[in-house]
């Protein structure tokens, strides 16, 4: 009998359960984030080690095998499982909201509709899940896109062979508006954009404390500004951007789609065309003042936003209307351009109830669609690397943004349309 083996299984029992039901609350959000977050998303790996842990511990303990581990390590075996089978569920919950957002008929829209083959689970990519990079995309790093520093550089996924007049797709990363950077996030989806004719662009910004709102969303308002006056040099039609994000990127994905040409987010160049035609947030922070009154977006402001991300001197009692201002929630109005919000069920960091007061609100105000998909089981972040999940989920967003570009080629509002 080995209690290293019962040690190892019970802890991964304990990690399982955990991402199946990760606890509520502010003070266990964090920890069952990231306890649950590689979990979920690296079931088919843990089931296998797992397996071969067993397997390994009764090769060597032949008659004497540990019982309690063995029973860890099935009922841990059974939960990854039912993990495996919530991350294929993904599929039908995107094509559901898409189809229930956008129209049944979307797909007719589409140039290329997606064939079983393109919508299978692809084991492959999925085996080596940190390794991204593909040999049809090339990237040319660190431009520099405003005067500032590595800040304010953003980097060009593009395809292989030269391309011209595509459409583009701005990157805007998370990280609670205090950390990360473009080379951490939304990669999965910039390489599946541009291996299938994209311009993909991710951009850093300025981080807080050192930078203090409304930093952040000026540098990606000035990131526009550089790509409406560069793409084409890249490959890129500057005139169809759609911009996507995680978590604070999420904020301010969606706040750039809804404050197109806003002249107080623009100093120096109020002249920019700073609109966007499609907008794809990722678990996004909406209810930045907390003016719906959820707990958990008043805690953020209290702990998080009002001591770290605003000046010291700018609190919400007094200043709440600056707050608003940078609230997507409420930045609503019949102009946004077409959403499809994602989050998952079981966000610990940012609870989907944020995301479906912000859907209920889009749909009740925008005059143009509006897709939303709750993905069972997700946590936070649960797209940062290729997942059975996240798969599908980049699948789901490859649709809804080029249903998006021909939409717009199609209404007559593209200037250098290529019908």
């Amino acid at each position: 009998m080995q209690p290293s083996f019962v040690v190892r299984q019970a802890l991964q029992l304990a990690l399982t359960a955990n991402a199946l039901k990760p606890p509520r609350g502010a003070r266990t959000a964090v920890p069952a984030f990231f306890a649950g977050w590689l979990t979920g998303e690296l079931a088919p790996h843990l089931l296998a080690l797992t397996a071969a842990d067993a397997a390994a511990h009764v090769a060597r303990h032949r008659g004497g095998s540990s019982k309690a581990g063995l029973a860890l390590a099935t009922a841990s075996a059974a939960g990854l499982g039912t993990l495996i089978a919530q991350s294929q569920w993904a599929r039908g919950e995107i094509e559901s909201a898409l189809t229930e957002g956008i129209g049944k008929a979307y797909a007719d829209e589409l140039e290329h509709p997606p064939s079983p083959t393109d919508l299978a689970t692809p084991w492959g990519q999925l085996a080596m899940p940190f390794r991204m990079r593909d040999p049809e995309v090339r990237r040319t790093r660190n431009i520099a896109y405003a005067p500032g520093g590595k800040r304010f550089l953003l980097d060009v996924y593009a395809p292989r062979e030269p391309v011209t007049g595509a459409p583009i797709l701005l990157q805007v990363h998370g990280g609670a508006w205090v950390i990360g950077n473009k080379d951490q996030q939304g990669l999965p989806l910039m390489l599946h954009m541009a291996k299938r004719g994209w311009i993909c662009i991710a951009i850093n910004y300025p981080l807080s404390p050192a930078a203090r709102w409304p930093a952040h969303i000026i540098a990606a308002k000035r990131a526009l500004a550089w790509i409406r006056d560069n793409a084409e040099s890249y490959g890129g039609d500057p005139s169809f951007v759609a911009v996507t994000g995680g978590s604070a990127g999420g904020h301010l994905a969606a706040l750039l789609a809804l404050t197109a040409n806003d002249p107080a987010l623009q100093p120096g160049f109020t002249e920019a065309d700073t609109s966007v035609q499609a907008c794809a947030p990722h678990y996004g922070v909406y209810d930045f003042a907390a003016t719906s009154g959820r707990r958990s977006s008043q805690t953020r402001l209290k702990t998080l936003i009002a001591r770290h991300v605003f000046e010291a001197d700018r609190d919400p009692v007094n200043f709440l209307d600056d707050y608003i201002a940078a609230s997507p929630l409420d930045r609503i109005t019949e102009d946004a351009p077409p959403f499809f919000v994602i989050h998952g069920v079981h966000d610990s960091l940012v609870p989907v109830g944020e995301a479906r007061e912000f859907v209920r609100r889009l749909r009740e105000k925008s005059r143009r669609e509006v897709a939303y998909a709750e993905i069972s089981g997700a946590q936070h972040a649960f797209d940062v690397f290729p997942s059975i999940r996240s798969a599908h989920v980049v699948r789901g967003v490859e649709r809804f943004l080029e249903w998006s570009h021909r939409t717009w080629r199609r209404s007559g509002e593209a200037p250098h349309s290529r019908d």
